[in-house]
């Protein structure tokens, strides 16, 4: 779904999964600091919007997520995921309920997989799911904005920020009204930093919630039965994940950031060596330089020099081996 927005001036369109939005205005450093200071707002109306309705809602997302969601209070933002029956990631949902409706925002173009497998899980409980996406935009707001959200805003407030599900048609009088607008590459540059995992991004077709250190903030270890759910009891209570993320400053000498996917190696023994890992995201942070979140074996020290391709790397643990 392409944004209205990048008729704005200095736009330039994104790519990959946020196509259809700006990357950036012009200006990218200009555009974090103001993110990190509180001001403007992102565009992220690309991004899938589901809603469920009913009034078994919360129990039965209760029974399909990774998070408590059963008693969850209206306006209280949270995250969940849905596993595979082996327990690897398949969705990241962005939650809060509104006392009648549960909202949740998702990765863009994939709201038509996620809700063909909620409509397989309805049976006989009271829930209506929709794909809302047409109807309504993400906006993100930056912790500290003091922009008002619209009345007819739905607001989901973390520490990192709001995020409004905003009637698409006023997309654009709120860009007027709420500006700078800061693009993507902004958004992910202060998510790396901050450690924050994407579904498709830091995860592929075996990741567990472990790897990443979503236990805790997506998945919780003192609730019922869910998909997936013995592979995360078995690994939280017997052993230890396979791999774990890491964040990385990059050689700023490098022109070019490594690309998604480019394999992670030991320094020492150079670009012919045994790849122990893959870049998940990259980006050049307006402090920082460039850095990175990457996926690497468990067993890596965490206190070894590595190289991305052919770009020096030192490591951060986020996640204890």
């Amino acid at each position: 779904m392409k944004s209205p927005l990048l008729s704005l001036p200095g736009a330039v369109p994104g790519e990959g999964p946020d196509e259809g939005v700006a990357a950036h205005y012009g200006d990218l450093f200009r555009e974090q600091r103001a993110l990190a200071d509180g001001t403007g707002f992102v565009d992220l109306s690309h991004r899938g919007v589901v809603t469920v309705t009913g009034a078994d809602r919360l129990s039965w997302l209760h029974l399909l997520l990774t998070q408590h969601v059963s008693e969850l209070p209206p306006g209280q933002a949270t995250e969940a995921l849905i596993l595979s029956a082996h327990g690897h990631i398949e969705h990241a949902l962005y939650l809060v309920d509104d006392g009648e409706t549960t909202w949740a925002h998702v990765e863009p173009d994939s709201q038509g997989d996620l809700i063909a497998y909620l409509e397989s899980m309805k049976f006989f409980y009271r829930v209506d799911i929709a794909d809302r996406t047409d109807a309504y935009a993400v906006v993100h707001l930056p912790a500290g904005s003091i922009t008002e959200a619209p009345e007819d805003a739905v607001v989901r407030e973390t520490p990192h920020g709001r995020d409004l599900f905003l009637p698409r048609e006023r997309l654009t009088a709120f860009a007027e009204a709420s500006g700078p607008p800061i693009g993507v590459l902004a958004y992910e540059a202060l998510r790396v930093e901050a450690h924050r995992p994407r579904v498709g991004l830091e995860t592929d077709h075996r990741t567990i919630p472990h790897e990443l250190g979503w236990i805790g903030s997506a998945v919780h270890l003192q609730k019922g039965c869910y998909r997936g759910q013995e592979t995360v009891a078995r690994v939280q209570n017997l052993g230890k994940p396979p791999r774990r993320l890491v964040f990385l400053h990059l050689d700023g000498s490098e022109v070019a950031l490594p690309s998604h996917g480019a394999p992670i190696r030991l320094a020492s023994e150079g670009e012919e060596g045994r790849q122990l890992g893959f870049i998940t995201s990259s980006a050049r942070h307006h402090e920082l330089g460039p850095i990175a979140l990457a996926l690497i074996k468990r067993n890596v020290p965490v206190d070894a020099d590595l190289i991305a391709d052919s770009t020096a790397a030192a490591q951060e643990t986020v996640v204890e081996p």
